[in-house]
């Protein structure tokens, strides 16, 4: 067996069975193809590797070799590799893509020239149907180029997808590993919740006690993370509203940041929440807020009370603003033999579609363990690690 199959389907299984020809170009980001393949693997994948000449430069074939069990495809031979792979044949490929791509090979591309073994397997895909997914990367001033762009919307005309490069400097650089994997995950996996526009509002509100402390919670944002994600990877539209948390959002997540209740009450006064038909309410919301007093309490006092009132109920305002949504939130209890009578009594409460109980253990760590309900009385306890248990509750969504 390969090394490269020992990989296979390691984190999950939502690229198995499929099937992607990875185009590599002479970028110096090519040397970041090792790392991309092995992950796309890790999905589930399997990589048919293809090179350009220039990308022979920067990084060895063995090494390609080594990464996706697959020798690549320097030229073409008389195994019509272009055809059998991105042709008119009954089993084509699932995905064409070029990471990374310079801008030698967009305008290529645009231009329908065929003059490496890249080229050709996009100029085929191209005429057959077959899905592209191109990532950019080269120098801001190439990227800036009015030629350059005008060949990129040539592609785009054609049905081929970009991910756009990170702008830093005078870089355009290449994306997180992560995102491409997410963008293919998104282009050929089940895409069931495709057209849903899904709100996520996540982490933890930080009501402030004086101008420099603030009452918070322990929530680390992992759950409304993992929820984002997922809802993209599955096709969706989707935005996070993230309040007082640390776990990183990846950047093909669009994301606005919260503090306190109030701060998510007047983002829920905007305009464009009547856009989501989707919202889940992950967030570890105050349930009283502070009296905030002037400056800094000074210390050394031997007692200290701090004055509190009850925080207006998110939930209630956000049934109100948009009644056609379907709404999901989380219910905490300390012990888990309240979890199901008090998830029902939220969702009873505020008019709920689905809710999800849990206890504290699920608070700052990897798992967890959560109650589902449904306003049609379904139910089902599940366990596992937050990644997985995101794609169990968007399945509420559907």
């Amino acid at each position: 067996m390969h090394p490269a199959e020992e990989l296979r389907g390691k984190k999950d299984n939502k690229l198995l069975h499929k099937r992607i020809v990875l185009g590599i170009t002479g970028s110096i980001a090519a040397v970041e193809c090792v790392k991309l393949a092995r992950e796309l693997i890790r999905h589930g994948a399997t990589i048919y590797p293809v090179m350009t000449p220039s990308a022979t430069r920067i990084i060895h074939p063995d090494a390609v070799e080594f990464a996706t069990g697959h020798k690549p495809v320097l030229q073409l031979t008389g195994q019509t590799e272009h055809v059998s792979w991105c042709g008119l044949v009954e089993d084509p490929v699932d995905l064409l893509l070029i990471s990374p791509c310079t801008a030698n090979t967009i305008s290529k591309i645009a231009r329908g020239i065929d003059d490496t073994s890249v080229t050709t397997c996009a100029t085929t895909a191209i005429g057959s149907g077959v899905q592209i997914l191109l990532v950019p990367a080269m120098h801001l001033s190439m990227y800036d180029h009015k030629i350059v762009q005008k060949n990129i919307d040539i592609c785009k005309d054609h049905g081929v997808l970009f991910i756009d490069p990170f702008i830093s400097g005078n870089k355009a650089k290449f994306p997180e590993i992560q995102e491409i994997v997410e963008t293919v995950i998104r282009t050929i996996g089940k895409r069931d919740l495709q057209k849903k526009k899904i709100l996520i509002i996540g982490g933890a509100t930080a009501e402030p006690i004086d101008d420099i402390r603030v009452l918070t919670n322990r929530s680390s944002g992992k759950t409304a993370v993992a929820l984002s994600i997922n809802a993209f990877e599955r096709g969706a539209d989707v935005e996070l509203w993230y309040g007082y948390a640390q776990e990183p959002v990846p950047s093909s997540i669009p994301f606005k940041r919260f503090e306190t209740v109030n701060d998510l009450l007047v983002l829920m006064n905007n305009k464009g929440l009547k856009q989501f038909d989707s919202v889940i309410v992950c967030a570890a919301i105050a349930n009283y807020i502070p009296k905030k007093q002037k400056g800094k309490i000074p210390s050394g006092k031997e007692t200290l009370a701090i004055d509190c009132f009850q925080a207006p109920v998110v939930l209630e305002t956000l049934r109100s603003r948009i009644p056609h949504a379907k709404i999901l939130a989380f219910k905490t209890e300390e012990k888990k033999k309240n979890v199901k009578r008090k998830t029902q009594q939220l969702l009873n409460r505020y008019h709920l579609d689905g809710a999800i109980g849990n206890t504290l253990s699920g608070f700052g760590g990897e798992y967890n363990e959560i109650f589902l309900l449904t306003k049609k009385g379904k139910s089902t306890w599940k366990k596992g690690k937050k990644e997985e248990l995101a794609s169990v509750i968007l399945d509420l969504l559907r």
